[in-house]
């Protein structure tokens, strides 16, 4: 068992990766990898090492563009951060099979986003009750402080209200917040807002008349919540089903019944839903990796949100309608395009140039547009020749750099896969017998 490396994070770069090669003899020989992906601009991987916590070098992931996306009108090239190239290639696929019918429509119906004081309260509700609701005015412009530049760009607190929920545990109480945090983010902003509305709560409620002093009054946290389901975004396409045309070689008819009813089944069953959505969240996560923001917190809400009905569903939706298909995706998206990494990351400065720098609810709209572009390329593909056949397409270009191919050795690949199965067994076995006829 190695000992304990005490004061790591205190140590300079060189140290660490030092301390780590002594402890972890299996990078001995890859300390030449670590340092390759260090930037050679100083002061930019000073401003990379800074992001994080005990770095030691740089990640890098592909950084693509998904193009022709007609969304409200107005075209755009999609920046989207993912190793998997197939995901780019589904999206572009989409956007132009779209912007030929109409592009994507999309709405932004709630910009909303929420936060809570949780605490715990032993003695009379209604003095509890009384108290915030003859001080809930005077409690909000106690934090107009912290709220007054967001009111500028109009923004700030929308709402505030007491919630019992005793009924889950005992002596439990939230004080709900709403916030509009504009083209913001605002999870900083929202949790210093809270921090310090719960002080002013607290002091408030004990001195006042309705308190009971042999009662116990205890914050427990005060936080945002990465649940915003009133931060909703709708895109939607819609066809006459005989303008489809072929689809993947399927007659428009069998195809747009299909569709649906492969829809249908992810609404139903969770195990087909989850994959679904994972598909949605292929290209949602690429475009929120590229433009700085949060993607864990949007997967973690977009699932909390399918499970909302009580059973996890697809977050999308299909039907058919006057010899029309009709497909649409619902989903809250809390984005920003100001501050935090949108700002500082010279990558994800440049995704919001080549957007047109759209404020949160235009980048929500496209980044609502670009998921449901890539579910419905996964169905496509999957009611017609079946996944497998272009995701591993373009995944031979990955098995042919494990096994080291050279140039001549590629090129004969992609002619001779051209119409094949690609599986790693497969290529791996057209290039040794490559190689052992020279």
């Amino acid at each position: 068992m190695q000992e304990l490396m005490n004061g790591f994070s205190k140590l300079s770069k060189e140290r660490k990766i030092e301390l780590l090669k002594a402890n972890i003899p299996a990078i001995k020989d890859k300390i030449d990898n670590i340092k390759q992906f260090w930037h050679e601009d100083e002061a930019l991987q000073k401003r990379f090492d800074e992001f994080s916590e005990n770095t030691i070098s740089n990640y890098y992931l592909p950084f693509g563009i998904a193009p022709n996306f007609l969304i409200n009108g107005e075209t755009f090239n999609i920046p989207m951060v993912t190793e998997e190239s197939s995901v780019v290639a589904a999206a572009s696929k989409a956007a132009k099979f779209w912007v030929q019918r109409g592009g994507f429509k999309a709405k932004v119906h709630s910009v909303k986003k929420i936060g809570h004081v949780h605490f715990i309260y032993n003695g009379e509700k209604e003095g509890l009750i009384e108290f915030f609701k003859q001080n809930k005015q005077e409690l909000i412009k106690s934090v107009s402080s912290l709220t007054a530049n967001m009111e500028k760009r109009g923004g700030g607190i929308m709402g505030c209200e007491l919630i019992d929920k005793r009924a889950s545990l005992q002596n439990y109480f939230q004080i709900e917040i709403l916030f509009n945090t504009c083209d913001a983010m605002g999870a900083n902003f929202i949790n210093s807002v809270l921090e310090e509305f719960a002080r002013n709560f607290e002091m408030g409620f004990r001195i006042s008349a309705t308190y009971e002093p042999e009662s116990e009054m205890e914050i427990i946290m005060s936080i945002l919540s990465n649940y915003t389901p009133e931060c909703l975004v709708t895109s939607k396409v819609s066809c006459p089903i005989n303008d489809l045309g072929e689809v993947n070689g399927m007659d428009p008819q069998t195809f747009s019944r299909k569709f649906v009813r492969a829809v249908e089944i992810a609404r139903i069953d969770r195990y087909r839903a989850v994959t679904h959505n994972k598909g949605i969240l292929n290209g949602i996560d690429a475009l929120v990796l590229a433009t700085g923001n949060d993607f864990r917190a949007i997967e973690a809400c977009a699932h909390a949100y399918a499970s909302a009905n009580g059973s996890y569903q697809s977050l999308s939706q299909a039907w058919i309608k006057d010899e029309k298909l009709y497909f649409t995706l619902t989903i809250p998206l809390s984005l920003g395009t100001v501050g935090g990494l949108t700002s500082l990351h010279p990558l994800a400065r440049l995704s919001l140039d080549i957007l047109g720098n759209p404020q949160a609810e235009k980048l929500m709209e496209i980044t609502a547009s670009l998921g449901l572009a890539q579910n419905f390329s996964a169905i496509s593909s999957l009611v017609t020749h079946g996944i497998q056949k272009g995701h591993m397409k373009m995944h031979l270009l990955n098995i042919l750099n494990q096994l080291g191919c050279s140039k001549n050795e590629v090129n004969q690949a992609k002619e001779y896969f051209f119409d094949k199965v690609v599986s790693y067994t497969a290529v791996s076995n057209f290039i040794n017998s490559l190689r052992v006829s020279q």
